[in-house]
């Protein structure tokens, strides 16, 4: 009798899979978009900026040759969110994968920050990441599937002067992933994080170029560079995938070996 070949690639494949990306037309969130598009998953778009997510879409139909929608939507507002997640299940009947990417960043040192800065980004990056957790959960216990991946940050493990809204905030996604991952473990629901290193998007465009942000890029990360879009697709498909399924409240860090230094 021949053993049974292990499924191996396979378990990425998401055929008939309906994944729920904030902050999904552009930068990370719509990388990781395509990746779960490349694999056969339904990538429904959740931005402020309607049409932007619906270009967004149009581009992940032509490319992949799957189904993709578009929803406006803020993050920190919960109303706007959960109407979004009821449309998404009138119309597919479920949610499999919910992918936090939506995300700000203020810089500065604390004295030249304000109060408002401080909660602008504890808003959208925590508050917003909780809420629109909080709406696809019922959906997935119901089911008893589900993957949520939130973006947590190299700035959630480590620290960096000038930073300190959003590695607060990163440090706050960090715990509640921890957190939720055992709530909603016993629901065959996952929930991890993605900890990102210095990826040269649209948030990162305005300081990529000064002097200070090259030197630190190479004396920070082992492969001396900044992450290419294309190199977080893999990290997000294993885990929306079931490849993942054995994962529950971990920190994949995708950082070119910043933390490892």
């Amino acid at each position: 009798m021949k053993d049974q070949a292990l499924p191996g690639v396979q378990l990425f494949q998401m055929p008939g899979r309906i994944a729920m990306i904030t902050g999904g037309s552009k930068g990370l969130g719509y990388a990781m978009a395509a990746g779960l598009a490349s694999a056969g998953c339904t990538p429904i778009l959740v931005n402020r900026n309607l049409e932007e997510g619906l270009a967004a879409a149009k581009k992940l139909e032509e490319d992949y040759s799957v189904p993709a929608r578009a929803y406006a939507a803020n993050v920190t507002n919960l109303i706007e969110v959960e109407s979004v997640v009821e449309k998404i299940i009138e119309e597919f009947g479920k949610i499999d994968v919910l992918i936090n990417s939506a995300g700000i960043n203020i810089r500065g040192a604390i004295d030249e920050l304000s109060p408002e800065d401080f909660a602008e980004v504890m808003k959208v990056n925590v508050e917003g990441t909780w809420n629109a957790s909080r709406a696809v959960t019922p959906n997935m216990k119901k089911n008893r599937y589900g993957r949520i991946i939130n973006m947590a940050s190299t700035l959630g493990l480590v620290g960096l002067a000038n930073r300190t809204p959003y590695a607060t905030s990163k440090g706050a996604v960090v715990q509640m992933t921890r957190a939720l991952g055992l709530e909603l473990a016993p629901f065959n629901i996952t929930v991890n994080a993605i900890c990102p290193g210095p990826f040269l998007t649209e948030m990162n465009i305005p300081i990529a170029d000064t002097p200070e942000a090259k030197n630190f890029i190479v004396g920070a990360t082992a492969l001396a560079r900044w992450g290419e879009l294309k190199e977080i697709q893999g990290a997000a498909l294993f885990l929306a995938s079931d490849a993942g399924s054995y994962m529950v409240g971990s920190m994949l860090t995708v950082d070119g070996g910043w933390t490892a230094k």
